[in-house]
């Protein structure tokens, strides 16, 4: 869905000067395209990843100083811009989930596919790894997890089966996770929905990175960033997000007016100009190519309005 955020961002972008945010540089081929196609943008890209900082910098070098990567989680947007002197954007996008990158390299834990030390941090420098929220949280508190960031609806099963378990030993690697999740599953529930062991390890993701939380807070941030006629373009790859980032959008775009008024008040205007008609899919072609890409949706919104205090 690449095109579509270019398509959408590009009324935005294509004065001299006007600035764009990858939120989620990843491996930097959003940011990459976005210079290409927008040849008087600058950038600012933001990872929480070390090395895919170090992977994407070496891509955009040929970019100059029209490309600033910064070692950032994306609630920080704020400070970044900050920073680097910049009071307002023309662009932002995001591109939520795991990135192909850390989903490719075994020893990250992120692919249940593949036997590796359950860590899946996005920043290895900080933070708890996977292996210590299976090991040290509460019972109630896994189920929670597991119901909330993945949907699971056999948590509990899961859940006794991994208390069981880590009482005999403490988890360290990803193949014993999924090999206790398909043991503790009714038959019927690993008939549907692809790999069993998805959902529980979606969950933990979200949870060691602390991803909702920080969604929660970035895109409210980069609607503010944004200055009147610029383009924010969300693609999320679960509900959860989606929700979240339909809910920020609809409150932008409605009058906060109180009922029955004559003349809506400027303070109580929208701010933000829906662009999607809910959420955009992908097409068939671009699942065929890409099946990573299936679970995709795009929202996007203008800003009209400045925030009057």
């Amino acid at each position: 869905m690449l095109q579509r955020c270019l398509d959408m961002l590009a009324p935005a972008l294509r004065e001299p000067g006007a600035v764009v945010v990858d939120c989620t540089l990843g491996l930097g081929g959003h940011s990459e395209a976005l210079l290409t196609q927008f040849p008087e943008a600058r950038l600012v890209a933001l990872d929480r990843d070390k090395e895919a900082l170090r992977l994407s910098g070496e891509r955009l070098a040929p970019f100059g100083e029209r490309a600033a990567l910064v070692h950032a989680v994306y609630d920080e947007l704020p400070d970044v811009l900050e920073r680097l002197g910049i009071p307002k954007v023309q662009g932002v996008l995001f591109d939520l989930g795991v990135s192909s990158m850390q989903l490719d390299e075994a020893d990250r834990g992120f692919a249940y596919a593949q036997d590796a030390p359950l860590d899946m941090r996005m920043d290895q420098t900080t933070g708890i790894s996977a292996a210590e929220v299976l090991n040290t949280y509460p019972p109630g508190e896994l189920v929670r997890i597991l119901r909330a960031y993945g949907e699971e609806k056999q948590a509990k099963r899961i859940v006794a089966a991994v208390v069981r378990e880590r009482e005999k030993e403490p988890f360290s690697n990803s193949a014993r996770l999924v090999e206790l999740i398909r043991d503790a599953l009714p038959q019927a529930a690993k008939r549907t929905g692809g790999n069993p062991a998805k959902r529980t390890f979606q969950a933990l993701r979200i949870e060691v990175n602390g991803e909702l939380s920080v969604l929660e807070r970035a895109i409210p941030a980069a609607v503010k960033a944004l200055a009147v006629g610029g383009r924010i373009a969300v693609l999320s790859y679960h509900s959860l997000e989606d929700r979240l980032v339909k809910q920020v959008f609809a409150a932008g775009a409605a009058t906060t007016a109180p009922p029955g008024l004559p003349v809506v008040p400027e303070r109580y205007q929208p701010r933000l100009k829906l662009l999607t008609r809910g959420a955009e899919l992908p097409t068939e072609e671009e699942v065929a190519e890409n099946r990573r890409a299936a679970p995709a949706r795009l929202r996007g919104a203008e800003r009209i309005r400045e925030d009057v205090e």
